[in-house]
């Protein structure tokens, strides 16, 4: 084996799905979580105001104007906490570029570089966390960084550089600790 190890090609939608996959936990931020969870609550209280006021003009006793109010302010809270979830979850994935562009992944002594384009990035072997392989592709996880992703569709129908690209990357993130 050579202490240099390259594959190249294009990225699919599938594949870059994969990737954001592996670099975020969670379909929506905490930042939208936040702001669900905080809005909702206004919202609920705002409607248990109103619905209180309303029904108090029709003129029901004490015990249903806060019986309803709460019912109405509950119902208020959780279906706008569901509709602002359900309207922030991050439906692209990638950035544009990860389908359009090839991109080369190489391997040596210093690290790992990924190439797309006019971008290129190095990342030394003790900055990688773990590399796994799956049914599909190979996955670098990077410390601080993006994950890495190469579909085993790169190799084609040579499963043996497929496992020696592989098995390189591992021993040598073993080697520097991962």
């Amino acid at each position: 084996m050579t202490d240099t190890q390259t594959i190249s090609g294009h990225l699919s939608e599938k594949d870059v799905k994969r990737l954001t996959q592996l670099t975020r936990g969670a379909m929506v931020g905490p930042t939208v979580v936040y702001y669900a969870g905080a809005t909702a609550p206004i919202i609920s209280a705002a409607m248990a105001m109103m619905v209180r006021e309303a029904v108090r003009k029709v003129g029901m006793t004490d015990y249903w104007q806060w019986f309803i109010s709460a019912m109405i302010a509950a119902f208020a809270g959780i279906a706008w906490y569901l509709i602002f979830i359900r309207w922030s979850y991050r439906h692209t994935h990638g950035q544009g570029i990860e389908v359009a562009l090839e991109t080369r992944v190489g391997a040596d002594e210093t690290g790992v570089t990924v190439s797309r384009g006019d971008i290129e990035t190095r990342i030394g072997w003790k900055s990688i966390q773990r590399v796994s392989t799956d049914r599909k592709s190979i996955a670098i996880l990077v410390a601080g960084a993006d994950a890495i992703i190469i579909p085993h569709k790169w190799f084609g129908k040579d499963k043996a550089a497929r496992i020696a690209f592989a098995t390189y990357l591992k021993e040598k993130a073993a080697e520097y600790g991962a």
